[in-house]
Parts: C-alpha cells; sequence; structure tokens
C-alpha cells in the first residue's frame, strides 16, 4: 500500500493499515450498558415499525427504501454505544531489541534508487543518527546491527560496510541474527535487502522457526523490481571435459528487458582471445534467447572459456553481460575396440576416417572365418588372441565399444551381459553400425543387450525371404540441429544444409521408432521406406550412452562421384561421433568438486569414486589427493570412504587465492596404484550478485507474510518506526484503541440521514 492510500485510510479510519492488521477486535461496554441498549431498542424498534406502516402518499417500496435507510442508521448508533475497539500489544519503549540486518553483497553497490546505489540508500536511512529513521527506530528500541552476505555477524558501525559479498543468503542470516538475540526481549528483525537468495539451502525452515517464536521479520526491499534495458547472460552449460581438438558444444541463454529485436553480438575468448563470435537475435517481448555456440578446443589444460555480450546503450547492470565456464581438455589417447562381423567397405573407411586423430586408437577385431579374427592396432600379441574379451577385466579396459555386422549369437549370454554391464555399470560408450547381422536382423531383440539400445527392436530373423532395404537421404531432427557430434558447419543452418546436400545411403535393418527416453539425431527417408526412419539415435543407460547408428554404408559421403576429393565430411562425421561414444567415460579413479568455480576462502568439497579393474566399488582404497594452487605450492588431502556410498571418497580444501588449482586424486587398492584422476577447480569473485539482480518483492513478501511481519520499499519505510511498535514479541503491554470515533462512522450517519432526506424530497414525501 502507498503512503497516499495509507494516509487516506488514516483519515477514514482514524489509525493506519497496521493498527487493523495487529489489533484484535472487541466491544468494551458492560453489563449495565448492554441492559439500557436493550431498553432502548424495546422502545425504538415498535416506533420505527409504526413508522413504516404510515402511507400518506407513500408506496410499499418507498417505506422499504426509507425504513432500511433508519434502521441502518439505529444499527449505526447501536453500534458505537457498544464501544467498539481494537486490542493490541505495544512495544515498551527502549525496554526491546531490535535486529537490523543489512545485505553486504555486491549487488547493494547497483545504482537504481533514484540514481544513487542501494548502499547509498542504507547509508541514508540505517548507518546513523543523522538519519531520521534512525532516530526513530532507536527512540523505540534497542537497535544491533547484522550484516550478511554469504554469512553473517554483528556489527557497530553500519556505515563500514564494504558491500564485498559475493552471495547473499537469507535464510541462514536471518537464522543467525534470531539465535544472536535469543537471550533478550526481541521485538522483531528488520531485514534491509534486494531480496537476492542464491543459497543452496531451504528459506523454510528459518521461516518455521521464526514464527513458533512469534519474531516478526520487516522486511525493506531496496532497488527496482524492473529494469527497463538489460542483458543478461543467465545459463551457461558446458561439458566438464573434452578431448583436445573437439567441438565444444555449450549452451548460452541470453536474458533481456527492453531491447526485444536488436542483434547483438556474443562473443567467445578464451585466455583473453577472441576465439568466436556469433550474432544473437533478441527476441520481442522480453524473452530469452537460447543459443547454442560451437567452440573450438585446440589447447589442453584447464582451459576458461569466456562469454560476454558489449555493453548495450541504458543498460542497468553491465556486470551480467559475461560469465565464464571452465573446461578441462584433455589430451590423451582413447582406446576403442571395433568388432566387426564380415569383411564390408565400412570397416575399412571408418578406420582410416579417424587413423590420423592422435586422440582416438580403434583396436580392430574382424571375424574372417568361424572363430577365426584379423586383429588390428593391438597393443601386444596377447591382446584380443582368443577373440571378443571373454572377462570384465580385458573388456573394461576399453573406453567404448563398436560393433558392427555381427550377430548376437557370436557372443555368450556372459559376454552379452558383460556389454550391458560395460554401458550400465563400467559408463562405457557403446555404438552399434548398421548390417546384415546388426539389430532385430542380428537377433539381439530379447538378450541383455536389448534394453541398452536405444531404438525399438523386433525380431525379424524368421522373415528372411524378404530382406529389407532402403535408400535413405538423412535430415537432422531438430536434436541433431544443435547437437555436437552433428555439427558439420558454422552455423546450425548451415550445418542442416550440409547434411541434406550428401549422398544417400542404404539401411538393411527394420527400425521404425526409437525407445522413450531415446533421442534422434538424425533421420532418413528414401526409395523402400514408407515414413523416416532413425538413423542415428542415442540414450543414457545407466552410467553410460549406447549409440545407434543405423546404417550400413556411410563411406559414400567419402566415395561417391560428386565428392570432392578434399572434402573432409566424412572423416569429421566420424571423429565427432567416436570423440562423442567416449566423452565422460570414467575410469577407476573418477574425481568430482562440488563446484568447478568458487570464491576465494569458499570451501570445496572432494569427492571420488574407486573401482578395481572389475568395476566394482571398493571400499578399503587409500585414497588422497593432490592440491597444487596457482602459485605451484601443493597441499595434500587425506580422502575418507563416506561409509553412506559404496567406493566413494571425499575430502575437502579451500583455495586460499585467485586462480586455477588442479586436483589430482591417486589411490592404492589391493596394492596395487589405480590410474590418477585429475579435476580443475578455479576460484575468483563470485559475480552470482549481478544475475537476477532486480529487487525480488514477492520473496521479501513472502518472509514478512509467514513471520507476520510488513513489506516496504524505499518509498513506505517511513512508516516502520510507527508500525513495528505494534508486537507481540518481547516486553509489551496492552492497548485498546476506540473505534466508535472514527470519522468513517461520522460521514456514514450523515450519508444515512441525507439520503433519506433527500429521498423523501424526490419523492415529494417531504
Amino acid at each position: 500500500m502507498t503512503a497516499f492510500f495509507e494516509s487516506l485510510f488514516e483519515f477514514f479510519f482514524k489509525y493506519r493499515p497496521v493498527v487493523f492488521e495487529r489489533g484484535h477486535f472487541a466491544f468494551g461496554a458492560g453489563r449495565s450498558s448492554f441492559l439500557l441498549l436493550l431498553i432502548g431498542a424495546a422502545v425504538a424498534v415498535p416506533a420505527l415499525l409504526t413508522y413504516t406502516r404510515v402511507r400518506a402518499s407513500s408506496t410499499r417500496v418507498d417505506r422499504a427504501i426509507l425504513g432500511a435507510m433508519r434502521m441502518a442508521a439505529v444499527a449505526v448508533i447501536l453500534f458505537c454505544l457498544f464501544r467498539p475497539m481494537l486490542v493490541l500489544s505495544e512495544a515498551v519503549p527502549q525496554r526491546n531489541v531490535l535486529g537490523i540486518l543489512l545485505d553486504d553483497s555486491r549487488s547493494m553497490r547497483i545504482a537504481d534508487v533514484d540514481g544513487r546505489s542501494r548502499a547509498d540508500f542504507v547509508r541514508r536511512n540505517f548507518a546513523g543518527p543523522d538519519s531520521a529513521l534512525y532516530a526513530a527506530l532507536s527512540e523505540r528500541f534497542i537497535l544491533r546491527f547484522f550484516r550478511f552476505s554469504a554469512a553473517a555477524d554483528r556489527v557497530t558501525d553500519p556505515a563500514a560496510l564494504a558491500y564485498v559479498g559475493g552471495q547473499s543468503h537469507l535464510g541462514a542470516a536471518l537464522d543467525y541474527a534470531r539465535q544472536d538475540l535469543s537471550s533478550v526481549p526481541l521485538a522483531g528483525l528488520v531485514l534491509v535487502t534486494d531480496g537476492a537468495d542464491n543459497a543452496t539451502t531451504a528459506l523454510a525452515e528459518p521461516l518455521l522457526s521464526l514464527k513458533a517464536r512469534s519474531v516478526p521479520v520487516f522486511t525493506v526491499g531496496v532497488g527496482r523490481e524492473a529494469f527497463e534495458k538489460d542483458i543478461e547472460i543467465s545459463r551457461v552449460e558446458a561439458p566438464r571435459s573434452v578431448l583436445k581438438g573437439s567441438s565444444v558444444a555449450v549452451d548460452v541463454t541470453v536474458a533481456q528487458k527492453g531491447l526485444g529485436g536488436a542483434t547483438v553480438p556474443l562473443i567467445v575468448e578464451d585466455g583473453g582471445r577472441i576465439i568466436s563470435t556469433q550474432q544473437v537475435e533478441l527476441p520481442a517481448g522480453g524473452e530469452t534467447a537460447p543459443v547454442r555456440v560451437h567452440v573450438p578446443a585446440t589447447e589442453s589444460g584447464a582451459r576458461t572459456f569466456r562469454f560476454r555480450i558489449p555493453v548495450q546503450p541504458g543498460e542497468a547492470v553491465s556486470q551480467n553481460n559475461e560469465q565464464d565456464v571452465l573446461v578441462t581438455v584433455a589430451d590423451r589417447k582413447e582406446k576403442i575396440l571395433y568388432i566387426e562381423g564380415e569383411p564390408r567397405p565400412e570397416f575399412k573407411f571408418l578406420r582410416k576416417a579417424v587413423a590420423d586423430d592422435p586422440n582416438l586408437r580403434v583396436v580392430a577385431l574382424q571375424r574372417t572365418a568361424d572363430k577365426k579374427y584379423l586383429r588390428l592396432g593391438v597393443d601386444d600379441s596377447l591382446e584380443l588372441v582368443s577373440g571378443f574379451p571373454t572377462t570384465r577385466e580385458e573388456l573394461f579396459a576399453y573406453r567404448a565399444i563398436i560393433l558392427g555386422s555381427v550377430e548376437a549369437s557370436l557372443f555368450t549370454g556372459d559376454q552379452l551381459r558383460m556389454l550391458a554391464d560395460f554401458v550400465g555399470e563400467r559408463g562405457g560408450g557403446l555404438l552399434l553400425l548398421g548390417g546384415r547381422r546388426s539389430f532385430g536382423e542380428g537377433g539381439y531383440a530379447g538378450t541383455p543387450l536389448a534394453e541398452v539400445i536405444p531404438l525399438e527392436l523386433d525380431d525379424v530373423r524368421a522373415d528372411s525371404t524378404t530382406p529389407y532395404f532402403a535408400e535413405l537421404s538423412v535430415e537432422l531432427t531438430p536434436a541433431g540441429m544443435t547437437h555436437a557430434a552433428t555439427h558439420l558447419a558454422g552455423t546450425d543452418r548451415e550445418s542442416a544444409a550440409r547434411w541434406r546436400a550428401l549422398s544417400a545411403v542404404s539401411a538393411v535393418n527394420r527400425v521404425r521408432r526409437v525407445k522413450p527416453g531415446a533421442t534422434a539425431l538424425l533421420t532418413g527417408a528414401g526409395k523402400g521406406t514408407a515414413q523416416r526412419q532413425p538413423v542415428l539415435a542415442y540414450q543414457r543407460y545407466g552410467r553410460g550412452l549406447a549409440i545407434a547408428f543405423a546404417i550400413q554404408d556411410s563411406w559414400r559421403w567419402q566415395m561417391d562421384a560428386a565428392v570432392a576429393v578434399e572434402d573432409m565430411t566424412h572423416e569429421t562425421i566420424w571423429r565427432q561421433l567416436l570423440r562423442w561414444v567416449v566423452s565422460d567415460v570414467p575410469g577407476r579413479v573418477a574425481a568430482t568438486t562440488s563446484a568447478d568455480r568458487v570464491g576465494p576462502n569458499e570451501p570445496v568439497t572432494i569427492r571420488a569414486t574407486i573401482s578395481d579393474d572389475t568395476y566394482l566399488k571398493v571400499n578399503n582404497a587409500q585414497v588422497i589427493a593432490h592440491v597444487a594452487g596457482p602459485s605451484g605450492k601443493v597441499s595434500d588431502v587425506p580422502m575418507e570412504w563416506t561409509v553412506n556410498e559404496d567406493g566413494e571418497y571425499r575430502g575437502s580444501f579451500t583455495p586460499d587465492s585467485a586462480g586455477v588449482f588442479e586436483v589430482t586424486v591417486d589411490a592404492t587398492a589391493g596394492g596395487k596404484t589405480l590410474p590418477s584422476d585429475v579435476v580443475y577447480v578455479r576460484a575468483a569473485e563470485r559475480t552470482n550478485e549481478f544475475f537476477g539482480a532486480e529487487m525480488r518483492s514477492s520473496l521479501l513478501k513472502r518472509i514478512a507474510g509467514e513471520t507476520g511481519g510488513r513489506f516496504y520499499t524505499a518509498g513506505t519505510v517511513g512508516s516502520l518506526p510507527k508500525d513495528i511498535v505494534y508486537t507481540e514479541s518481547g516486553a509489551t503491554v496492552r492497548e485498546q484503541k476506540d473505534l466508535w470515533d472514527m470519522p468513517v462512522i461520522f460521514l456514514v450517519l450523515v450519508g444515512l440521514m441525507a439520503g433519506e432526506w433527500a429521498y423523501r424530497r424526490a419523492r415529494g414525501l417531504a
């Protein structure tokens, strides 16, 4: 309610709205007054009834209207004679403490309060005796000040706040102040903030504690509820690790207000060097713009990619125009096992496409006759000497498996279950290629692997008299338009056009649809098909990834007569596909951190999952994390088994400076040293406070409403000292406020009498 309407309310009803909100309605008349009123009513009512029966020249309607007006006037008089009143509690002056919590975060520096910063508003109103608001509060209460951002503490001089906090945790601040003042008479808490709450814990529990103890929270919202013009990169999502040379697909969400229809550049930097620029057209109506950006990962190590949009004229906040994301670019060779059931061109051209990739190594096993195989790319003479692996240790040593045109009966039941566990438990990648012995035609329906495959399979082996064959022209689906594995050109539209221009390929597998939860990236249609069918589809299965590439001759994209010799499309497709299938495959030591970016001196939790060579969890390992800071200093962090989760170990460290910290996790189990895992954490000043920086009145109203307080803005905060005295918390006295003499009652009586006279005169009854 604005100050004008509050003044208007007080003029008519004698008291401000807060008095009616806090007070309990009662009548002050004694028993003798009730008796006199009954006697008066006994005399007045018959006289009134006689009045209504007077006919003269009046009609029945006239008598009813006049009688109703007279009875309403009598009812108002009777109401006043009963002495209506409000009974409420009022704080005893200088006997109660008032806790004032001041937001000390960086968003309070934003200058959107009459051209001055939010911090200036706090200084003018709460930071000293020169403030009329401060003087009015200190006249009635003993003031205790607190500052808060990520944590809260007591302050003696509110003018000394620096406004450098990187986060705002409202619930923790309220709970800290309540506990700190639990031993004194507490009239309530005043929360002065813009309402930004970026804590990970729920706010409900601190509010319930305050409500249970009858401690009201009076919230003062600082800042504008809506900016006229602003651009914000509100979200950046990227994989935490990729192989060197990959194209990193990053999802960026651009929010804006007042700039709909404009086109702005989205600039990507790596270590201050611009590596990509993309034009973004901002939608009308203040809607957000989702953008998929493909960033080349050409340098290994921990790379900090910065996404920024230049500040536009008239923007309210400039600090939210950029965001950073940390990506680990790994320079290692990923080992992939490719088993093919028959000699065919696809085998040759697939291997050739990735032969020069320094980060991919395909170990091939091609069946040449019954129980005879050609081995290519093996480490030594013993690798795969008996054909496809028969133990988990041997199979799980690979990062991914490619199944070519090979029937399910080639594998034993244990091997099929191992393949399913390779994806679900080990977290490996599985790529299934189309062919005469693949999918349903290969008898995989009903096997342990059928659940892993992202396509619906039917057992079509009995229908061998009419083999399936279709020529397909492939096309990207909406999901494929933005996926990194299917990105062939600079923009999504150019990539889609490139796919449509590729030569037709053939399919010999009846695949009609993807499973619920799976995603198709490529579909195809053409001669021999009644409808579009999946060509490239995937699904997450357990810890791993399963991909189906349901064509048999992608080599046509290399060898078709229309393809130029220098065209690298076929190589690009296979390199991106195989890099995708080995992405995010965990090792026997799989380390993660609670966040990839934290503020300096903010604790970081390190978690590591330890497995043996069969990828069963190990609970008796010796695990230690070596943390190397930007200065070169290395500290060791012992990690303990969490007990709650098999194979999970946990430790923590606190960055003591800004920069990138390298965390290397070493483990020893059963007397064997396991391969290490490395993760990175970047410590830098947080910018969370500048995102979603408009004043959040809805949250502040909720806090006030659930605790029995009130919400104020910069325009209404002047009434806070008068309102806050009406509290049921702390040392209070009961006060009665009469309502019978409210101006509105006099106006109602005058209105009823004047209305009766005007009606009689209009009807000629005067």
